[in-house]
């Protein structure tokens, strides 16, 4: 089976550090999001600056550093779909990032799960590729083994509720089928996104740290699909709220250190 042919070797052919530079004195945390719409509405609230260019066939991505609170941070754009999500976070991790704190929009396989709720996850299911380059074969990877009480200090202090489970990466939007769905409930799954894993796996892989959470967007837990508030245009200012709790959840992170 070629997805159980994982080679632990650090070194490849092509690693990330021979198509970047490494910048000194990179800021100790590091915020993405997904969403365009959201990422420039948030952007623009700040003073930034660009500090890096993570490079792909699709063009320039910039990385800003910026400042919340006093304090330096990293933001920039993640790509949807996980082996661009991951091969642009290698490049990041050469320039000089070590911990991530990454969030974004998800469906849902519980209904009670409000739109735009706040999903914590705790384990993914590997229903994917590129996690099995970075970690052993397994349907199943744990994920936010570290900052995870912290991140509940921070939805306790800004007033959020929000739901732990486990999440399903897949590569495949269009063939989460009835079948599937049904299937990975009843492995435990309470939403379905395209990232998780791998991203978990290559953060485990290199040593850095990583943190994801969710807010709630579509619904596959109905008879017919329900998108809710999957367009990046819908609830914008409630979405630019959740994102701050990653700032604040940096800032406790960095003030425990």
């Amino acid at each position: 089976m070629l997805l159980e042919e994982f080679d632990p070797g650090l070194t490849a052919i092509i690693n990330p550090d021979m198509v970047t530079h490494r910048i000194e004195d990179f800021p100790e945390v590091t915020v993405s999001c997904f969403s365009k719409k959201l990422f420039d509405s948030v952007l623009a609230l700040f003073d930034a600056k660009k500090i890096a260019e993570l490079h792909s066939a699709v063009g320039l991505n910039p990385v800003y550093e910026v400042k919340y609170k006093e304090r330096r941070f990293a933001f920039f754009q993640s790509y949807v779909g996980e082996p661009l999500c991951v091969a642009l976070y290698e490049d990041l991790m050469a320039i000089g990032s070590k911990r991530l704190i990454l969030l974004g929009n998800c469906g849902v396989l519980d209904k009670s799960i409000e739109d735009c709720g706040i999903i914590v996850p705790t384990m993914a299911i590997r229903d994917e590729g590129t996690s099995y380059h970075y970690a052993e074969p397994g349907d199943t990877i744990p994920v936010n083994k570290k900052y995870r009480e912290e991140f509940f200090e921070v939805l306790k202090e800004c007033g959020y509720p929000y739901v732990e489970g486990m999440t399903w990466t897949t590569d495949a939007c269009y063939r989460e089928t009835r079948e599937k769905v049904l299937r990975r409930k009843q492995q435990g799954a309470i939403c379905v996104e395209m990232e998780c894993a791998g991203m978990q796996a290559v953060c485990d892989f290199r040593g850095t740290e990583f943190f994801q959470f969710f807010y709630a967007g579509d619904n596959l837990d109905h008879s017919s699909w329900e998108p809710r508030s999957i367009s990046g245009e819908t609830r914008l200012d409630d979405k630019m709220k959740i994102l701050f709790l990653a700032f604040e959840l940096g800032l406790k992170i960095m003030r425990n250190e």
